[in-house]
């Protein structure tokens, strides 16, 4: 009887082309049912998930992306390497570099009894030179000499006939070259399988009609998740969900809330594996009505239920379950607690199933459930959770630094429960040790050296997923060298300019710098400083400053210099005449350009009209330039236009400097109009420019006084034929190509509807792309392209149109991409209180080869203010610090930094904190008590008592001064006393003051003491304070007191 019903299993099988599995009538119990679906082959009745994503069938291996695989951290993002260098310089086969992943391997799920008995994992990365590559199975390297069923070709790693036993496990990739090493993403490699059911004979269930039951499935070992579904009495006859009947894709158990008769019969589970479609049948289950009488009602019972916490990753789809027994059946209705269900949710399988697509972190909250019928009710509540996997947003960047300079990386990424943070040097753990530093993804090391230089991995994880940023660390160390542009140069400028000679030395460690003139070291004063960059700057020139200057660049590598020659030559002038002339068309002219100059330098002479260089060649033979001697130049100017009116200028240009002057020509029209005609025609006018014109009478007397002016008429409109100047670049964002030019005046525009034409194209690249700026004030383009990495070479040319026509173009120019904003916030941000009203803020920047800094933006506020109120100071150059004033006393600041450029503002850096000092105090010294012994006087006073809102006394000051004299001098003392030297004969003013670290506090009131060679006088004889100055006065009363004394 078994043999017979296999047979007609297989043909049952082969009916429903392999889709379906079923049990037959009088099927035995002690048997099971295996079937095997075609990988092609679907099935809505089975409710088929997502299906698995297969490899390369040659290497039959089965990898699953399916979402219910592994629960919830099915959902690994493969790690991101974050290169600040753009893709073109990692693919120059000319240029070295640390390894890059291409492909990483992916999680493999493989069924445990595939006819393919192999497993590839893939690991490919890019690198010059090539990496090598190695494999870690939980950790540990595998050796792959030790198992003759691993190979490795290139960087794939492949098992052959797989064992779950052996090889289920965690797989990264390690891959090498000579900057390091970095390590792949995590991989599981899992089996799939799905046993047999028990071949125990099931029970019969017996219950009383109208009364719930609950028929367990009891499911056999399996990997991954199953899916079940029940067969009724015999196949294909699946079990149908309703109000009344419910299958738990949890439990797998199949619950029907109220027994009818129609129920009984047999049931028999199907579960289907959602890796390998593998399906098996459980032995049958009877169900029998008792027949002891019917259920009578009763309330609703909950048999299945989400769990009391539901986790799900944001972006998957969650179903929860809720499915309760009871007569009447009762009916299931869900809500949110303090909230509404999404719209998105979709109700299944009768209300039993609360779907939710797409969850979002605001989906999350407390659920519940409620069954309910005539009898009463019952409710279950959970709380959804939903959690993001780690997603980077700041990256990592390739860094180059000079031996013993401070690194500083942060890695930072979001996620729900927010990431924590592990570092990898080559593959391997990164410690904390001396000079190293690791908090919240930020890497510090102080003083680098070779032993730092690797690759370098920044891992982001949270209990559902990890990612990885990587990035290489080059140590720089090299002796100073010197481009060969700047080996010997000779600089010739003229007195009163301002030179600067450059030094820049390539070295690692930054090199030392120090200059000489001659043999002797260069002295800075007001017009000679050594710049931070290292230049040498000269103002105001003199003869003086004429020599060899030697710069020379040191580190402990070694040295090099290089020679500049100064040569200082009396300023260049210009005589251009004649200055104003009054021409008649067809007139002819010379303009004369004489330049006086040092004999030693050459001249070029340089001519234009109205701003514009004159070409000689299309000018129609009306120019030419005339140079009879070296240091003049002529210009003809033959059979005037009127076109040819305007402002004519000169430029001389040496080797040292460069000057120019302008004349005036004006042009009338011809006196050819005899005296009885009363019209004539002007030729030879721009277009589209407004013209009045006079008319004057003459004759053999002479000529007399012109007309008015007649109404202003404009000539009728042409195409443009002047082209933009001046087509430069400017700094902006970065990916930014910012193109300026100087506008056209209106009067060479030539008509309505002027505008430019901007066209670009990479340098080196064929094909113009063009865009038309309609404005035709207009000076500047900005084409943004996120694809453009900074400094890229453009050629640009800008050209004119209008409503006639497009114009020409100008010269073709090349400019480079905007290198951007700085991309750094500034370290080492320290605030330092100085005064009652001063603090000084310090910082360090790390030097970016993009982004470079024009200055530094200092931001504070009080405590308790709004970060929106806070105010900014800006710093110019490479400033590292700041002293700001007119701050508060005892007042607690915040500060930040931020480095700024022509592109805008880089990020902050972290806040800093500092109190000004304390106001120092307000009272003053009082009882000041004096007594005069020779040519010193001795001085005590009343110790100053601070209030506590005042700065603690440090000390005290003694100002004094000879009467008639403004500076003071200053002695100080820790004690309410002190000694004056009074040596010379005078009356002397003293007051006192404290001082605290606040600053100096109030002056005593001022005395006034006399200067005198023999005998002692104390301040007992007050008078002395306030009497007159005059010498007869002084000289008597010094008689009375001290009667001993000779005069």
């Amino acid at each position: 009887m078994a043999s017979s019903w296999k047979l007609i299993l297989f043909l049952s099988v082969a009916g429903y082309l392999s889709e379906y599995s079923g049990a037959l009538p009088n099927f035995p119990t002690s048997y099971a049912a295996l079937l095997r679906i075609k990988k092609s082959s679907s099935s809505s009745l089975f409710g088929s998930k997502t299906r698995p994503r297969y490899s390369n069938p040659s290497l039959g291996t089965l990898s699953v992306s399916s979402p219910s695989w592994r629960g919830a951290a099915q959902h690994y993002y493969s790690p991101i390497n974050l290169y600040h260098s753009s893709d073109a310089f990692k693919q120059d086969e000319s240029v070295d570099y640390g390894p890059l992943f291409v492909q990483e391997p992916d999680d493999i799920i493989f069924p445990a009894d595939s006819d393919e008995k192999k497993v590839a994992l893939n690991c490919e990365a890019r690198g010059n030179p090539v990496p090598n590559y190695r494999w870690l199975r939980n950790g540990t390297e595998i050796d792959l000499d030790s198992d003759y069923r691993y190979s490795l070709i290139d960087g794939t790693f492949i098992i052959n006939n797989p064992s779950e036993a052996k090889d289920s496990g965690h797989y990264q990739c390690l891959a090498t070259n000579m900057f390091g090493s970095i390590l792949s993403r995590e991989a599981i490699l899992q089996f799939a399988y799905l046993g047999n059911f028990s071949g125990r004979t099931r029970s019969a269930v017996s219950v009383r009609e109208g009364q719930g039951v609950v028929l367990m499935c009891s499911p056999p070992p399996h990997s991954p998740e199953i899916i079940y579904s029940w067969v009724f009495n015999e196949f294909p006859s699946f079990v149908a969900e309703d109000s009344r009947r419910f299958i738990s894709q949890e439990t797998g158990n199949l619950y029907i809330s109220k027994v009818q008769t129609s129920d009984v019969g047999s049931y028999i589970c199907l579960v289907k594996n959602t890796a390998t479609n593998a399906r098996v049948l459980s032995p049958p289950t009877p169900l029998t009505l008792r027949n002891d009488g019917v259920m009578g009602e009763y309330e609703p019972k909950i048999e299945v239920h989400f769990p009391f916490t539901v986790t799900a990753a944001k972006g998957t789809t969650v179903k929860m379950e809720c499915f309760a027994l009871g007569n009447p059946v009762p009916t299931i209705t869900w809500m949110k607690v303090n909230g509404y269900i999404p719209s998105k949710s979709r109700l299944r399988k009768s209300q039993a199933v609360l779907e939710i697509p797409n969850v979002q972190l605001d989906d999350a909250g407390l659920y519940e459930c409620r069954a309910e019928n005539s009898r009463g009710k019952n409710s279950f509540r959970g709380q959804l959770q939903v959690y993001t996997y780690p997603h980077w947003v700041e990256k990592l960047n390739d860094t180059q630094l000079d031996s013993g300079s401070p690194l500083r990386w942060e890695c930072k990424a979001t996620g729900k429960p927010r990431p924590t943070y592990r570092w990898l040097k080559n593959g391997v753990s990164l410690l904390p040790q001396n000079r190293i530093e690791m908090v919240n993804g930020v890497l510090m090391i102080h003083n680098v050296n070779q032993s730092d230089a690797g690759m370098y991995q920044c891992l982001a994880e949270n209990k559902y997923g990890a990612i990885y940023a990587s990035a290489e660390l080059r140590i720089l160390a090299s002796a100073p060298t010197f481009a060969l542009n700047q080996m010997k140069k000779t600089i010739i400028i003229t007195k009163g300019q301002e030179v600067i000679i450059e030094c820049k030395p390539q070295g690692s460690p930054k090199p030392t710098i120090s200059w000489k003139k001659g043999d002797k070291a260069v002295r800075e004063n007001k017009r000679i400083a050594i710049l931070p960059d290292g230049s040498l700057r000269i103002l105001n020139a003199s003869k003086s400053d004429e020599g060899k200057y030697v710069c020379q660049g040191e580190n402990v590598f070694g040295s090099a210099e290089i020679i500049a020659s100064v040569s200082v030559k009396e300023p260049t002038r210009i005589e251009l005449t004649p200055k104003r002339t009054e021409l008649t068309v067809g007139e002819s002219i010379v303009l004369n350009c004489k330049a006086i100059h040092d004999a030693s330098l050459d001249v070029t002479f340089y001519w234009t009209l109205k701003g514009q260089p004159i070409d000689f060649e299309k000018e129609g033979g009306h120019f030419e330039s005339i140079r009879a001697q070296a240091s003049s130049a002529d210009l003809m100017i033959r059979n005037i236009l009127l076109m040819h009116a305007g402002r004519y200028g000169c430029r001389v240009q040496t080797t040292a400097d460069s000057v120019s002057d302008e004349a005036e020509l004006l042009v009338r029209v011809p006196e050819i109009i005899t005296g009885d005609m009363e019209s004539a025609m002007a030729v030879d006018l721009n277009p589209w420019v407004e013209y009045e014109f006079r008319v004057v009478a003459t004759n053999p007397i002479g000529t007399g006084d012109p007309s008015t002016p007649s109404r202003m008429i404009r000539t009728n409109e042409a195409v443009p034929k002047t082209a933009p100047t001046n087509v430069s670049g400017r700094s902006g964002r970065r990916h930014e190509l910012v193109i300026a030019w100087e506008p056209v005046s209106e009067e060479f525009q030539n008509g309505e509807g002027f505008g430019y034409i901007v066209a670009f194209r990479p340098n080196g690249t064929r094909g113009w792309k063009e865009k038309m700026v309609t404005s035709s004030d207009a000076s500047k383009f900005i084409y943004r392209d996120e694809s453009v990495p900074p400094l890229t070479p453009f050629e640009v040319k800008v050209g004119v149109y209008n409503n006639k026509g497009d114009g020409p173009f100008s010269q073709i120019v090349v400019i480079c991409s905007a290198e951007g904003e700085p991309s750094a916030a500034p370290t080492d941000v320290k605030a330092t209180s100085v005064s009652v009203s001063e603090i000084l803020v310090a910082w360090k920047h790390i030097k970016e080869s993009l982004g470079r800094p024009q200055g530094f933006e200092i931001g504070y506020r009080k405590d308790m203010e709004q970060e929106d109120a806070a105010e900014t100071v800006k710093t110019r150059g490479n400033e590292s610090s700041v002293i700001l004033t007119g701050l508060e006393g005892n007042t607690l600041y915040h500060f930040t930094v931020r480095a700024y450029n022509g592109a805008g503002y880089g990020p902050p850096s972290s806040e800093v904190s500092a109190t000004t000092k304390k106001s120092p105090p307000r009272q003053a010294p009082s009882n000041l008590r004096w007594e005069q012994q020779g040519s010193q006087l001795s001085l005590g006073w009343e110790p100053v008592r601070p209030l506590a809102n005042e700065s603690e006394v440090m000390g005290y000051k003694v100002f004094y001064r000879q009467e008639g004299h403004s500076n003071s001098q200053v002695i100080e003392t820790q004690k309410p006393q002190a000694v004056i030297p009074l040596p010379d004969a005078g009356v002397y003013i003293i007051e006192v003051r404290a001082y605290s670290e606040g600053g100096d506090g109030t002056a005593s009131s001022q005395i006034r003491v006399p200067s005198y060679s023999g005998g002692k006088i104390t301040s007992a004889q007050s008078t002395l304070h306030t009497l007159s100055p005059s010498s007869s006065s002084v000289t008597l009363l010094l008689a009375l007191m001290i009667p001993s004394t000779s005069w």
